[in-house]
C-alpha cells in the first residue's frame, strides 16, 4: 500500500503531468480564466484519466498476450473517446451550466495529450493494475491541482494587477505554470517512484 501512495503522491507533486511534463496545456490555458470552471474541468479530467487508465490496463494486457501490442495506441484513443462521450452526455443531462461553460474544451479532453500520456506511461513503466489506477488518479489530481492554482492566481491578478498586453492569455499562464513548477520541484526527494 505504501508503494501505491508513493505513486499517487509522486504523480501529483514531483511528476505532475501538467507542470513537469507540460502536457494538457490547451485546456489548461483556455479554462483557467475562471476558478469555478477550472475546478469542474479538473474534476472531469480526474474522472477521464482514472477511468481510461483502469480500462486500458486490462485491454493492454489482452493485446500483449495476443501479440497485438502494435494497435494499443489506437485502442487507447478509442477508449478515451468513448469515456469522454459518456462524460459529455452525463454533464449535458445533469450539469448543463458546467457543460455550457466548457464549450468546445470538453470534447477536446479526448485529444488531451495528458489523458493519452497516462496510458502510455503505464505501458512504459510496466505498472500493475493498482499502480495504474493510482497513477491515473494521481495524474488527474495533479492536473486538476495545476489548473485550479493557475485559475486562482489569474483571478487574483485580474483584480489587483494589470498584465501587459503581450503576456495576456497563454503567456501569463506559462509564466505562472513555470513558477509553480519550480515550487513543486521542492518536493523532489520527498516523494518519487
Amino acid at each position: 500500500m505504501e508503494g501505491l501512495i508513493n505513486i499517487f503522491m509522486a504523480s501529483v507533486l514531483t511528476h505532475n503531468i501538467a507542470l513537469t511534463y507540460i502536457l494538457g496545456m490547451c485546456p489548461l490555458i483556455a479554462i483557467s480564466k475562471n476558478l469555478k470552471t477550472a475546478k469542474g474541468m479538473g474534476a472531469s479530467v480526474i474522472l477521464v484519466i482514472t477511468l481510461t487508465a483502469a480500462i486500458n490496463w486490462p485491454i493492454y494486457q489482452l493485446l500483449k498476450n495476443n501479440n497485438a501490442e502494435s494497435i494499443s495506441l489506437l485502442v487507447f484513443i478509442i477508449t478515451i473517446a468513448a469515456t469522454v462521450q459518456f462524460l459529455e452526455i452525463f454533464l449535458d443531462k445533469y450539469l448543463p451550466t458546467l457543460y455550457n461553460a466548457f464549450g468546445i474544451f470538453l470534447p477536446l479532453i479526448t485529444v488531451n495529450c495528458a489523458v493519452l500520456a497516462v496510458s502510455l506511461f503505464m505501458v512504459n513503466r510496466t505498472f500493475g493494475f493498482y499502480e495504474t489506477v493510482f497513477f491515473g488518479f494521481g495524474s488527474g489530481t495533479g492536473w486538476a491541482l495545476a489548473i485550479t492554482i493557475i485559475a486562482a492566481i489569474r483571478e487574483k491578478m485580474a483584480l489587483v494587477s494589470k498584465v501587459p498586453d503581450g503576456l495576456q492569455g497563454a503567456g501569463i499562464v506559462m509564466i505562472i505554470a513555470g513558477i509553480i513548477s519550480l515550487g513543486f520541484m521542492g518536493f523532489i526527494g520527498v516523494v518519487g517512484f
